[in-house]
């Protein structure tokens, strides 16, 4: 009997290391399997894969080039000058756009839309202009109080603000819920008895309104 103990004490020792030694063989083979599998798969879909990469390089740099063009297409700029009566406001924006600009309101004595290629119509309600430009018949605080309510809500942030060539002047940059349909962003400054309010109605014209309009609009105080 202490002879059969031994012996079983023996074998389940040698058991041991041949599990194990199973074990490594049936992972090693397992990667040999998918090593094999992913050089023939390269191997038989390497032009393929070249091909579609050569072709995303070539969607990438097409992309890039397009945009370049675009920023190009858009100098030399042009400008707007307003009536003297109201300011003799100066507008610089890109060649690319159109600009329809009315001065026969009253309330709104100047009052202008501006686009890429054609203007909507102004009575479209739904149209996002690249940008908008006007001169009210109302005081700076007056036009800055509407703001109050939506800046208590946090849907517009509120900022002080100076264009780059009228410094003298301080008005503010309302970014957010300028309207009750638009987010975007608009700069209100006072202009006399009067308040120039300028202001892009989408982001995807956020950039030119920053580089390109705010850099070079001025005005006569």
């Amino acid at each position: 009997m202490l002879m059969d103990k031994d012996q079983r004490g023996g074998i389940n020792i040698l058991l041991i290391p041949l599990i194990l030694l199973g074990l490594l063989f049936i992972g090693a083979l397992s990667f040999g399997i998918w090593s094999y599998g992913s050089r023939q798969d390269f191997k038989n879909n390497s032009d393929k894969k070249v091909a579609a990469a050569v072709d995303t390089a070539k969607l990438q740099v097409q992309a890039v080039d397009a945009k370049n063009f675009a920023e190009a297409a858009k100098n030399p700029l042009k400008t707007y000058v307003g009536p003297a009566a109201y300011g003799s406001v100066n507008v610089v924006y890109p060649k690319t756009w159109s600009a329809y600009v009315d001065t026969t309101s009253s309330s709104t004595p100047l009052n202008g839309y501006f686009h890429p290629d054609v203007v909507p119509s102004v009575n479209d309600r739904t149209a996002a202009f690249a940008l908008r430009l006007q001169v009210v018949q109302q005081s700076y605080s007056s036009v800055l109080s509407q703001y109050n309510s939506l800046l208590t809500t946090k849907k517009v942030a509120v900022t002080p603000y100076k264009l780059a060539k009228v410094a003298n002047i301080v008005g503010s940059r309302v970014d957010g819920q300028i309207s009750p349909t638009t987010q975007g962003s608009m700069v209100v400054l006072p202009l006399r008895d009067k308040t120039l309010k300028i202001w892009v109605e989408s982001s995807q014209f956020t950039s030119d309104f920053n580089n390109i309009i705010l850099a070079n609009i001025s005005f006569s105080p």
